[in-house]
C-alpha cells in the first residue's frame, strides 16, 4: 500500500513488507525536529494493502476511518530490560520499559524522521539537528517507536515459525489448512491428493501434496515444484473468486494475474488490471476473498476514502476479521 505506482492501488496485510525501508515511519513534529520555519514531517501514508514482512503503523493510510491503533510495551524481564539494538546503532537510549540502539542518518531535510524496519529503529536528522533534538523527538513518540520494535520482533519470531522444512512429510500451508509433502516419482508435477475421513486423525492433516519427485530429491528440487503448484492453484481459486465480487460490483476485470510483489498483496489498475500476490494461496478463503473485495473496490474508488471503505462494506460486510488477520499472518517460505 506504500509508494502506489501512479494510477495504481496497491495492497498488502494493510502495510508492505518488513523491508528496512519499509517499515513503519514517522515524522518527528516538534519545532525542534522541524528546523527553522518547517513543520514536522507527518507519517507517510501510502494507499493499497502491503505486509509480508512490515505491517501497518498506527498512523495506516489503509485503516478504516476511525480505527483505534493498540499500544504494547515490551515486558519487563526480572532484573532486566529489553533490548532493541539496530546493526548500525550509533546512540543508545531509554525508551519506557526499554532500551533502544538506533541507527543515525544525517541527510538534507528539515525534519527528524523515523523509521523502524526489521533491523530497528533508524532515524533520519538534518545536518544541523543535536543529539539533545534527536533524543527529544524519540521521547516524545516513544510510545509508537516501542510499539512498533515489538511487533518488528514478534513478526520476524512468527516469520521463523511459519519457515517449511522442504522434504517428504513437510507440512505446507493450503487455503487456511495443512498439506503434507509426499514424493512419488511415479507422476508428474504436483497433484492433491484427499484422505478418507475415517483414515485420519483429530488434528492431523487430512490430505497429501504428492510430488514428482525422487526421494532423494534436494530440498531446492521439492520447494521449486510445490510452489509451482501452489502458483496454479492460486490462479484457479483467484480466477473463481474474482468474478463473485466483480458482479456485485458491477466492474469489469480485463486481467488477472498473479503477483509475488515484496511490497504489496495485490494491486488494481484504473485500467481494469488485477494483480494478486500468490502466497495468499496459503491463507483462508475469507483473507483471500478479502484482499479481492479490496482490490475490486479500487475499481470504483482509487483511493482509501471513507467511500472506498463503503464500498468495500458493500460486498464484504464482515471484511473487518480477514483484514486484521491478515495484517499477522506469516509468510511460509
Amino acid at each position: 500500500m506504500k509508494q502506489p505506482e501512479p494510477g495504481q492501488m496497491g495492497l498488502w496485510g494493510d502495510e508492505p513488507f518488513a523491508e528496512p525501508e519499509s517499515g513503519s515511519a514517522w515524522g518527528a513534529g516538534s519545532p525542534a525536529a522541524s528546523g527553522p520555519g518547517g513543520a514536522g514531517r507527518v507519517p507517510s501514508g501510502a494507499s493499497g494493502l502491503t505486509s509480508p514482512a512490515s505491517l501497518p503503523p498506527d498512523d495506516d493510510a489503509d485503516a478504516p476511518a476511525g480505527a483505534a491503533p493498540s499500544h504494547r510495551y515490551p515486558e519487563r524481564q526480572p532484573g532486566t530490560l529489553p533490548h532493541f539494538r539496530h546493526p548500525q546503532a550509533e546512540r543508545e537510549i531509554r525508551l519506557s520499559k526499554a532500551v533502544v540502539g538506533y541507527e543515525v542518518k544525517r541527510a538534507r531535510r528539515r525534519s527528524i524522521g523515523m523509521v523502524v524496519g526489521v533491523d530497528g529503529l533508524s532515524v533520519r536528522a538534518p545536518r544541523w539537528v543535536s543529539w539533545s533534538d534527536i533524543e527529544t523527538a524519540l521521547r516524545a513518540k516513544e510510545r509508537w517507536i516501542c510499539t512498533k520494535l515489538v511487533e518488528q520482533r514478534e513478526r520476524a519470531q512468527r516469520q521463523m515459525s511459519a519457515r517449511i522444512d522442504w522434504r517428504e512429510g513437510a507440512s505446507v500451508p493450503y487455503l487456511g489448512d495443512s498439506l503434507v509433502v509426499v514424493l512419488d516419482p511415479r507422476i508428474a508435477g504436483g497433484q492433491l491428493h484427499e484422505v478418507l475421513p475415517d483414515a485420519g486423525l483429530p488434528g492431523v492433516p487430512q490430505r497429501t501434496l504428492h510430488l514428482g519427485l525422487p526421494h532423494q530429491a534436494t530440498p531446492e528440487q521439492i520447494r521449486d515444484v510445490a510452489e509451482a503448484w501452489l502458483q496454479r492453484e492460486a490462479m484457479r481459486v483467484f480466477s473463481e473468486r474474482v468474478p463473485v465480487y466483480a458482479s456485485q460490483l458491477g466492474v469489469k476485470v480485463r486481467k488477472l494475474s498473479l503477483s509475488s510483489a515484496r511490497t504489496r498483496w495485490g494491486s488494481a489498475s484504473a485500467d481494469g488490471s488485477i494483480r494478486l500476490h500468490w502466497r495468499l494461496v496459503h491463507f483462508s478463503i475469507s483473507i483471500i476473498d478479502y484482499v479481492v473485495a479490496h482490490e475490486l473496490a479500487h475499481l470504483r474508488e482509487m483511493n482509501h476514502s471513507p467511500a472506498f471503505w463503503d464500498v468495500v462494506r458493500s460486498i464484504m460486510p464482515s471484511f473487518d476479521a480477514p483484514r486484521e488477520q491478515l495484517r499477522h499472518v506469516a509468510i511460509p517460505d
